[in-house]
Order: structure tokens, then C-alpha cells, then sequence
């Protein structure tokens, strides 16, 4: 039965992992196309309200996917921690707990810390230059 347990515990975290990479390859995707769009309409968004009312709408959709992504990045990330504890666990009792350093769940922390972090400023990046431009 442990078996089972481990690999569910193991198949849990191959989805975590993959879900992550969709939140944001999702996210820093929008934010450069929208970036690319905005950049684009800024010249002549001084003299058309439509215009620039789109870029708002792309601003206002660059802030609601950003915000879902760092919402899954987060949730992803203690997923990952209680997972891994599981494992640990798990490992402890079986007396193979050696094998696993768990100083990898504070380099797991650091490593959605910089995904988030990469998300937020290309998404600052995205709503801000082309207002620049503009």
C-alpha cells in the first residue's frame, strides 16, 4: 500500500509542476503580446479615446490573468510543501529519509518566489511602456 501512496504522493507532483508551467508561461506569454499590442496603439491613442480605452482593457486583462497565475503560483507552491513533507514523512518511517535533503523545500520556496517575481515585473513592464511611448 505505501507503494500506492508514493506514487500518488509522486504523480501529484508531476501535475503540480505542470500546472505551474501553464500559470506562467500563460502570464509572461500575455504580458509580451499585450506589451507588443499596446506598444503599438500608444502613438495613436493621443488622439483616439477608443484607443486607448483598448489599452485599458488590456491593462485591465494583464492585471486579472497576472493576479489568477501568482494566486496558482501560491497555491502551487504550499501544495508542493505539503506534498513533500508527505514524502519526508513517508521516507522517515521507512528509515530512507537520508536519501532526501530537506533543505530543497526552502530552495522549492525560493524558486516560486523568483516565478512570481518574473510574473509581476514583466506584468509592470507590460502595463507601463506603452503609456511611456504614448
Amino acid at each position: 500500500m505505501i507503494e500506492h501512496v508514493h506514487t500518488h504522493i509522486t504523480g501529484e507532483l508531476h501535475q503540480n509542476t505542470k500546472t505551474d508551467i501553464i500559470f506562467i508561461l500563460t502570464s509572461i506569454t500575455l504580458n509580451l503580446i499585450t506589451l507588443a499590442i499596446n506598444s503599438g496603439m500608444a502613438e495613436k491613442s493621443r488622439t483616439d479615446s477608443a484607443t486607448l480605452a483598448v489599452m485599458f482593457v488590456f491593462i485591465l486583462l494583464i492585471i486579472i490573468v497576472n493576479a489568477v497565475a501568482i494566486f496558482g503560483l501560491i497555491k502551487g507552491k504550499q501544495t508542493r510543501i505539503k506534498l513533500i513533507n508527505g514524502l519526508i514523512s513517508m521516507y522517515k518511517d521507512k528509515n530512507v529519509d537520508k536519501y532526501y535533503d530537506e533543505s530543497l523545500l526552502s530552495n522549492y520556496s525560493i524558486r516560486y518566489n523568483l516565478f512570481i517575481t518574473v510574473v509581476v515585473c514583466t506584468g509592470i513592464i507590460a502595463c507601463t511602456v506603452p503609456f511611456i511611448l504614448r
